[in-house]
């Protein structure tokens, strides 16, 4: 079980690896052993999730999920297949961890009065600007 959050924990059984080739580090290494590492985790058969949750993480992650609901994690800055699969099995945690997180409601607030006053004397001393210069003025006016 990889523990997510303190309440959401997801079964390794729903977790599918599958491996290819690199284009990272490793020389000659990279030509012939297959150490990219896709997770792929069903977002829409898992039962470990409620909907809710699983409607918070396709909102959050919507540009890793597949219409399919399949999420895909992977990773490929390790030389090794071993630790690029924990690279991806730790990335995958951290973004099912944020997504899950609760944001606080936000609190509507005002603007302080000051600003207000600053942005309307602004706002009249460009309206003046501008209707003085629609004018034709002579050089006597001035």
């Amino acid at each position: 079980m990889l523990a997510v959050t303190e309440n959401v924990a997801i079964p390794e059984q729903e977790l599918e690896y599958t491996t290819s080739r690199s284009s990272g580090p490793g020389g000659q290494h990279v030509n012939t052993a297959d150490t990219r590492v896709t997770l792929r985790f069903d977002l829409a058969a898992t039962e470990t999730l409620n909907e809710e949750q699983k409607a918070r993480i396709r909102e959050r992650l919507a540009g890793r999920i597949s219409r399919a609901g399949i999420l895909r994690v992977t990773s490929q800055r390790h030389r090794s297949q071993h630790a690029n699969k924990e690279a991806a099995t730790g990335r995958f945690v951290r973004l099912l961890a944020e997504a899950l997180e609760e944001s606080p409601p936000r609190r509507p607030t005002r603007p302080p009065r000051s600003k207000q006053r600053k942005r309307l004397e602004e706002k009249k001393r460009l309206a003046l600007k501008k209707r003085e210069r629609s004018r034709d003025y002579t050089a006597e006016d001035f």
